[in-house]
C-alpha cells in the first residue's frame, strides 16, 4: 500500500537527486513519474485531466496554494478514487483549505452520484423548502404536506430529503434551519464550506445522515462518508484511508448504524458522473 509517507520515500528513491520531496512544490509533486503513475493507476485515461484540474484548481485559489501541497495530492487522490471531479463550479467534490493543510470535501451532488452508482435507487433528492410551503410535518410517521403553490418569500425555513430504493423503501426527512445551524454550530471546524454556499452544505447535511443511517451504502459510499471533510494523511492506491484527523462531524451524528448492501455487483462498474441536468427526483 503507498501511503503518504511511502510516496514521499519513493519519490526520494526515485530521484537522482535525492531531492527532499517535501520540498517541491505541487507541480513538480505531480510531475514525477512516481506520483503521475499514481493517478494513472486509479484513472487510467483520464488521469491527465483530472491532474491539470487540480493544478488549475490551485493556481486559482491564493489559500489552497499556500497549504502543504502532499495534502493537495492526497485528497486529490481521494477525489480520484472516488471518480468524482474536483471542480468547485460542478459541487461534486473540493479540495478545501484548512489548518494549513488541504481538507477533502465531497459535495451533495457526490452523494448523489455515489448512490445513484449503486443500481439500488429509484429516486433521491434534496430541496430547500421556503417560507408558507410547508403545510405540515409528522416527526413519527414521517406524513410531509408541501405545497410549492403556498410560497410566500424567498426565506429558507429547512430543507427536505426523500428516497425511494428499488425494492420500494421509501424515506423522507426534514429539518429545520434551526437543526442545520446547531449542526453547523457543533460539529463544523471548518467555515469555507458554508460561508460559499449555505445552501448545498445544508443539502450535503441533510442526504449525508438520511443516506447513513437509512440508505444502502456501497463500499464506495462507505469509503466516501469515512473521508469526507477529513485531513488525509495517508491513502492507499484506491484512496482508501490509513489515518485521518480533523473529522468535521465527528461522532455525534443524527443517524444510526449504516445499512450495507452485500449483494449488488454494480457499484465498481457504474462509473459515469450523474448527469446534473437531469432532476435525480423521479
Amino acid at each position: 500500500m503507498a501511503t503518504n509517507s511511502s510516496l514521499k520515500n519513493q519519490l526520494a528513491e526515485n530521484s537522482q537527486k535525492q531531492v527532499n520531496p517535501s520540498k517541491l512544490g505541487l507541480k513538480a509533486l505531480m510531475n514525477t513519474p512516481t506520483m503521475r503513475k499514481k493517478f494513472e493507476d486509479v484513472l487510467k485515461d483520464k488521469s491527465d485531466g483530472f491532474m491539470a484540474s487540480v493544478l488549475n484548481l490551485v493556481s486559482n485559489d491564493s489559500y489552497l496554494s499556500s497549504v502543504e501541497p502532499m495534502s493537495i495530492i492526497t485528497s486529490a487522490m481521494v477525489a480520484a478514487s472516488l471518480d468524482l471531479p474536483v471542480d468547485k463550479n460542478l459541487g461534486y467534490a473540493w479540495i478545501v483549505p484548512y489548518r494549513g493543510k488541504a481538507q477533502f470535501q465531497l459535495g451533495y451532488k457526490g452523494y448523489i452520484q455515489l448512490a445513484q452508482r449503486s443500481g439500488q435507487y429509484k429516486a433521491l433528492n434534496v430541496i430547500e423548502v421556503y417560507e408558507g410551503e410547508l403545510k405540515g410535518w409528522n416527526r413519527l410517521t414521517e406524513e410531509f404536506e408541501f405545497d410549492q403553490s403556498g410560497r410566500q418569500s424567498n426565506q429558507v425555513i429547512g430543507y427536505v430529503g426523500y428516497f425511494e430504493l428499488l425494492n420500494g423503501f421509501k424515506k423522507t426527512v426534514y429539518w429545520t434551519k434551526q437543526e442545520i445551524d446547531r449542526h453547523k454550530q457543533k460539529f463544523s471546524k471548518s467555515d469555507f464550506g458554508w460561508k460559499n454556499d449555505y445552501d448545498a452544505m445544508a443539502k450535503k447535511t441533510v442526504l449525508r445522515n438520511m443516506l447513513s443511517k437509512w440508505g444502502i451504502l456501497s463500499i464506495e459510499m462507505q469509503k466516501a462518508t469515512i473521508t469526507d471533510e477529513t485531513i488525509v494523511n495517508d491513502v492507499t492506491e484506491d484512496g482508501s484511508i490509513i489515518s485521518e484527523t480533523e473529522i468535521e462531524d465527528g461522532s455525534e451524528r443524527k443517524e444510526a448504524e449504516p445499512i450495507i448492501d452485500q449483494s449488488n455487483d454494480q457499484t465498481e462498474e457504474q462509473t459515469a458522473l450523474f448527469d446534473d441536468t437531469k432532476p435525480p427526483l423521479k
